[in-house]
């Protein structure tokens, strides 16, 4: 039975359900989950780093040392606002939300998804000075690096002691297509969350890393050169890091003041404000799906990135 009419609080639901179901990289990386309000974009917030120990010689004579779980502390700027704006008929707004969502809300939210995403992935240019690869003799070689890159990534990360659990190696279609086409990636179980993970997930586990795929993975600002000096447009960059290598954060802002039609909501340290609205110039209905998030390394010696290139990380 359709509904007499959508509400903000009904459609927010939905959104904020397809922006974590489609994300790839957000479910990767690592998160802070408190709920807090922000009033503008630009707002600088404190996340927590995890906590690190050192696993001290037992004496029984002395007795055990006490260490201070301190955590340290970094501050995220929110300064990425992923708006999508869209004007709807009354006809639309009477929909059932399952045909509202197929038509509309679905295609904003994956909008917003694949924006947060892309920003995440521009993180890379912080680690761009460790990347790892095989040398190659022709430039259509040069532009994908080889699944076995996984393991000199693996060398690089277990050399700066980073945890073996919680490691990821992302990649590009063009390297998905290669490294699935290998034996490496016929011995593994498929691992996945979410549907978007589900659906990213190469369905293999390669020398400790869990491995994903996602469109976004190409960006122009690291276009590289193959050993001619020839630029190379369509170079894919993978990465393969620690989820704390790269932190999230986003959240939902605080309703506009006289907006009476919206509302936000926020599930597992995601966050989105839906405004309804009537434009009298236009005379039609606008909603606005917006979200507000900051995106940071962390730690840049628990990340590489993967190229054809030779290795250009000291061991």
């Amino acid at each position: 039975m359709a509904n007499t009419f959508l509400t903000p609080s009904m459609i927010a639901r939905q959104a904020l359900a397809n922006l974590y179901e489609t994300t790839v990289m957000s479910q990767l990386v690592y998160r802070d989950y408190e709920d807090e309000f922000v009033s503008r974009i630009g707002d600088t917030i404190t996340i927590r780093k995890p906590a690190k120990f050192e696993a001290k010689d037992f004496d029984r004579e002395t007795g055990i040392e006490i260490q201070n779980a301190v955590e340290g502390k970094i501050p995220i700027t929110l300064d990425r606002f992923a708006d999508v704006s869209f004007a709807v008929s009354s006809e639309e707004l009477t929909l059932d939300i399952v045909d509202f969502n197929a038509q509309l809300l679905a295609p904003a939210t994956e909008a917003i998804a694949q924006k947060i995403d892309r920003d995440i992935l521009s993180l890379r240019a912080d680690v761009m000075h460790r990347q790892v690869g095989l040398n190659t003799d022709t430039t259509e070689a040069f532009r994908y690096a080889n699944p076995r890159t996984a393991i000199a990534a693996r060398r690089v990360l277990n050399q700066a002691n980073v945890p073996s659990t919680d490691r990821y190696i992302v990649v590009g279609p063009e390297q998905e297509a290669l490294w699935l086409s290998d034996d490496l990636f016929n011995r593994a179980d498929a691992r996945g969350d979410t549907e978007g993970l589900r659906e990213a997930n190469l369905g293999r586990r390669v020398f400790g890393f869990d491995s994903y795929q996602t469109q976004n993975i190409k960006e122009p600002e690291f276009l590289p050169t193959d050993p001619a000096g020839t630029e190379l447009p369509d170079h894919e960059i993978g990465v393969a890091f620690h989820r704390t290598a790269f932190a999230l954060v986003t959240r939902p802002l605080v309703l506009p003041q006289g907006a009476a039609n919206a509302h936000v909501e926020s599930y597992k340290g995601f966050g989105l404000r839906v405004v309804m609205d009537y434009d009298i110039s236009k005379k039609q209905d606008i909603v606005s799906i917006d979200c507000l998030y900051g995106v940071k390394t962390l730690d840049e010696n628990r990340a590489v990135v993967l190229t054809s290139g030779t290795t250009k990380t000291k061991a």
